[in-house]
């Protein structure tokens, strides 16, 4: 009994764990953004820099961008082929 109490409390404590460390990220984050905004060349070598690594890792990018398309593809075929199954069995049950 005790294992069980032990590892929700540890599954607990890393929810926990993460939360508080995705906080501290977004907040730091937030400040780094309000800091840069007020300075224009900073905004705009950023940009140059995010446009170089999106120009760098566009085929990365378009053929992850694809898979995700086509497996969102394949979920939603495969949800409609469960849906139209539990609609036949209904339909036999009556």
């Amino acid at each position: 009994m005790a294992s069980k109490h032990d590892a929700h409390s540890t599954s607990m404590t890393k929810q926990v764990a993460a939360g508080t460390l995705a906080t501290a990220t977004v907040n730091t984050g937030g400040k780094l953004m309000s800091k840069v905004a007020k300075h224009p060349v900073l905004v705009f070598g950023l940009g140059m820099v995010a446009g170089y690594f999106v120009y760098k890792y566009r085929k990365e990018i378009i053929s992850s961008a694809t898979k995700t398309i086509d497996a969102g593809k394949d979920f939603v075929l495969h949800q409609k082929e469960n849906l139209e199954d539990i609609v036949a069995e209904a339909k036999e049950d009556k």
